[in-house]
Formats: C-alpha cells, sequence, structure tokens
C-alpha cells in the first residue's frame, strides 16, 4: 500500500508568513491568553453573583475575547499595543488631561455630536486616585442637554455628574475628547497628589469600546 501524504507536512507553519491572517498569528493567541487571564479573574472577583448572569457572562467570553484581540493584533491606531498583557502602551502624563477640561468647550462639542453608541470618557475621582474610564452613550436628551452612558449613568453636555455618587468620597465628569483624553482612558493612565501611579487593568468591556475610537475625530460618522 502507498502511504497517503503527511497530514504535517501539508500544514501551514504557525510562524511562517507575514501575509498570514491575524487570527493564526502568534501575536493573536498571546493577547488572548492575556485576555482570558485577566476577564476570568475579573469575573471571579467582581462578577455577578447571580449564576443566571455570570453563565451569560461566560458564554459570551470566547467572542468577545477573539474581538478584542483581533483588533489588538491588527492595531492600527496612534497608541502602541503590549501583547504579554493584552492592553494599550504609551507615554503617562505627569498630570491627568482631565485637569485642563473646559466646560463650555464640553458642553458645545456634546451639544453638536453627542450620539447614541458613541465611545465617551468619564473622569473618575477617588479619593486621592484619579483615572479616566471608557463609557458609551446610550440616550440623548437634546432638550435637557444631557446624556446617559453605559455604566456611570447621567451626565449633563457641560460634563457635570447628575446622579447620585456611588459614595462620598467619589467624583465623576464627562469630558470632550481629545487625543491626551482618550489615550489616558485606554491605557489605563492613574494618577495621585504626587503625580503618576501604576496604570490600572481595563476591563474587558473597556477594550472593546477602544476598539471603537475614531482616533481623528473622535465622532460617529454623520449619516
Amino acid at each position: 500500500m502507498v502511504p497517503g501524504p503527511d497530514p504535517l507536512s501539508s500544514q501551514t507553519d504557525f510562524f511562517a508568513n507575514p501575509g498570514e491572517s491575524v487570527t493564526q498569528q502568534p501575536q493573536f493567541a498571546e493577547l488572548c491568553n492575556a485576555l482570558y487571564e485577566r476577564e476570568l479573574r475579573y469575573l471571579a472577583n467582581q462578577g455577578p453573583s447571580q449564576p443566571r448572569l455570570l453563565k451569560r457572562r461566560l458564554s459570551g467570553l470566547s467572542h468577545h475575547v477573539k474581538r478584542a484581540a483581533y483588533f489588538l493584533a491588527s492595531n492600527s491606531y496612534p497608541i502602541d499595543v503590549d501583547s504579554h498583557n493584552a492592553s494599550w502602551q504609551a507615554r503617562q502624563a505627569n498630570r491627568s488631561p482631565a485637569r485642563t477640561a473646559d466646560s463650555d468647550k464640553t458642553a458645545e462639542w456634546f451639544r453638536r455630536y453627542a450620539q447614541h453608541g458613541l465611545v465617551v470618557c468619564i473622569r473618575v475621582q477617588q479619593l486621592d486616585n484619579e483615572h479616566i474610564e471608557l463609557d458609551s452613550i446610550d440616550r440623548v436628551q437634546t432638550e435637557s442637554r444631557s446624556l446617559h452612558v453605559n455604566k456611570h449613568g447621567w451626565f449633563s453636555f457641560d460634563g457635570e455628574y447628575l446622579d447620585t455618587p456611588d459614595s462620598a468620597n467619589t467624583q465623576k465628569q464627562l469630558l470632550k475628547p481629545s487625543k491626551p483624553v482618550m489615550t489616558a482612558a485606554c491605557c489605563g493612565h492613574s494618577w495621585n497628589h504626587k503625580g503618576k501611579i501604576s496604570p490600572r487593568a481595563l476591563t474587558l468591556r473597556e477594550m472593546l469600546l477602544s476598539t471603537q475610537i475614531d482616533w481623528k475625530h473622535f465622532r460617529l460618522p454623520t449619516i
């Protein structure tokens, strides 16, 4: 009997061609592993306590991890990727760019560009620690010049937080998007009264939001 072709010899080398698809690159697998590890740790410590909700989160985990890893591996953004930690990397400013926010300019920008689905930045101050989080608009009320974001709640167009704070020690502010603000949010940059502190790890949800940013205009396409 003549032996058939060796199945191993006919397989594509995983590390071979620079033109191979993103999902076949070693970086993609490394990103997936890092994202899985971080999200599972988050779900174990801060995830929903109800089994039904936890099961739903876990059932969609594979899809969301692969989606985030794909965008990170094919990155064409003005910030770098650390594939070991599945995170965005950029030089951190000595002070938070949120400190220079102008409420009038913020109000005018959101009056013009606030739309459902737009990725925005929220400054979160907890005691002495400050960072900027990514969130997305899910409701806009033009009449009252206010908007609602998925996680943090209601804000006026000028950035003022309109809901009851999570605690007396927490302050929040909606920020007009800019490259320094978006970069700080994507990279998890954090500060205290002394200056820079260690970056925080973004949740998988924030990583997915970071892949939807228009780095040129920071707004949704006009219809």
